[in-house]
C-alpha cells in the first residue's frame, strides 16, 4: 500500500462513526490525541529497533506510518506537502539543510 492511498483511505473515514472506525476516534481527538498516539508508536518502533528486532520493527515501522498520516490528516498537512519539501531538499546534503535551519 501507498502513502497515498493510505492517506487517502484515512480522508474517507474522517467523518465516520468513532465507534466503528479507529481512525474517526483518533481524528475525533484532535491533533493532541492524533500526535500522543503517533509518539507512543515512534517510542515502540525506537525499542524494536534497539532490541535488533526486524519482524517487531516492521510492524511498529507500519504502526509509526499509520498515525503519522493520521496526525498528517489531523493537522491539515497532506502527502504533497510533504513531498514539495522532501523535493526542496534533493541534491542538497543533509548537514547543509540542518546548518540552514539555524538561520
Amino acid at each position: 500500500m501507498s502513502v497515498d492511498k493510505l492517506f487517502a483511505t484515512i480522508l474517507a473515514r474522517k467523518g465516520s462513526d468513532p465507534g466503528t472506525s479507529y481512525t474517526a476516534k483518533l481524528l475525533a481527538g484532535g491533533i493532541e490525541k492524533c500526535a500522543k498516539k503517533f509518539g507512543e508508536e515512534a517510542t515502540e518502533a525506537v525499542i524494536a529497533a534497539v532490541q535488533k528486532d526486524r519482524g517487531e520493527l516492521a510492524k511498529e515501522s507500519a504502526d509509526v506510518l499509520y498515525h503519522l498520516l493520521v496526525l498528517w490528516a489531523a493537522s491539515g498537512i497532506t502527502p504533497q506537502d510533504v513531498y514539495a519539501v522532501l523535493q526542496a531538499r534533493e541534491g542538497q546534503s543533509g548537514l547543509e539543510e540542518k546548518a540552514s535551519r539555524k538561520t
